[in-house]
């Protein structure tokens, strides 16, 4: 028996209920930083939340597991570039635009 099986005796609520709110958080998130204008960031959060309506679509039973697994985790990676490439975009504008004001 593997490591781990006993995760399947949880109810499908509670897997849908985890999606939720993780959808919830990077819907948030991403329209925060839309009100920011941090474009890289509202994207990458948007691709988090749609990652997790993904993997809901197993929990639903409309898609078979590692479908909605690989796609979850292309829009994840996807979001986690873009987090970063927003934050070092952040970093490195900001003292050119500090520069320009003077």
């Amino acid at each position: 028996m593997p490591y781990g099986s006993w995760i399947n005796d949880l109810p499908t609520g509670f897997f849908l209920t985890v999606h939720v709110a993780a959808f919830a958080i990077g819907a948030g998130f991403a329209w925060l930083a839309v009100k920011r204008d941090l474009t890289l960031l509202a994207t990458a959060f948007s691709l988090f939340a749609v990652a997790e309506l993904v993997y809901m679509t197993y929990h639903l039973d409309w898609t078979v597991f590692l479908f909605a697994h690989t796609i979850a985790e292309v829009l994840d990676l996807s979001a986690f570039v873009l987090v970063f490439a927003g934050a070092v975009y952040e970093t490195v504008r900001k003292p050119a635009s500090l520069e320009a004001t003077r």
